[in-house]
C-alpha cells in the first residue's frame, strides 16, 4: 500500500494508529501543522483535501503566504570525506558541486522510478 497522498501540490503521509482503529495522516514539507484522519482510505483522502483547502482559505482571509512545500533547495549533512570527493567528481565532470548532487539525486530517484 502507498502510504503517501498528494493533493494541490502537497503531500500527505498516511499511517495506521491501530488504538483507534484510523489512518492518520500528516502534511509534510511546509513550516505549519496540518494533521487529518478517517476511518477510511476515501474519509482519509477527502479529510486531507479538507485540510488543504482550509489551509489556503485561512492563508487567504489572513493574508499569510502560504507554504509551498518544496523550494528548491534544502541543506544536506554528509561527512567532510564525502564532501570531498563529491567536491572532485564536480571539478572532474567540470560542474559545480550543486549540479553534481542534483544530478545524483535525480539519478537515485529514476532508479527508484520515483517523480
Amino acid at each position: 500500500m502507498d502510504s503517501m497522498m498528494e493533493y494541490k501540490g502537497y503531500h500527505a503521509e498516511i499511517s495506521y494508529d491501530a488504538d483507534d482503529n484510523i489512518l492518520v495522516g500528516t502534511v509534510f514539507g511546509i513550516n505549519d501543522f496540518l494533521g487529518f484522519h478517517g476511518s477510511s482510505v476515501a474519509e482519509t483522502e477527502e479529510m486531507f483535501h479538507q485540510s488543504i483547502d482550509n489551509y489556503l482559505q485561512h492563508c487567504k482571509e489572513t493574508g499569510k503566504e502560504p507554504d509551498k512545500e518544496f523550494k528548491g533547495s534544502f541543506n544536506v549533512r554528509i561527512t567532510p570525506a564525502l564532501h570531498r570527493t563529491a567536491a572532485i567528481g564536480a571539478a572532474k565532470e567540470k560542474v559545480s558541486l550543486n549540479q553534481f548532487v542534483a544530478e545524483a539525486i535525480e539519478d537515485k530517484c529514476q532508479k527508484l522510478a520515483i517523480g
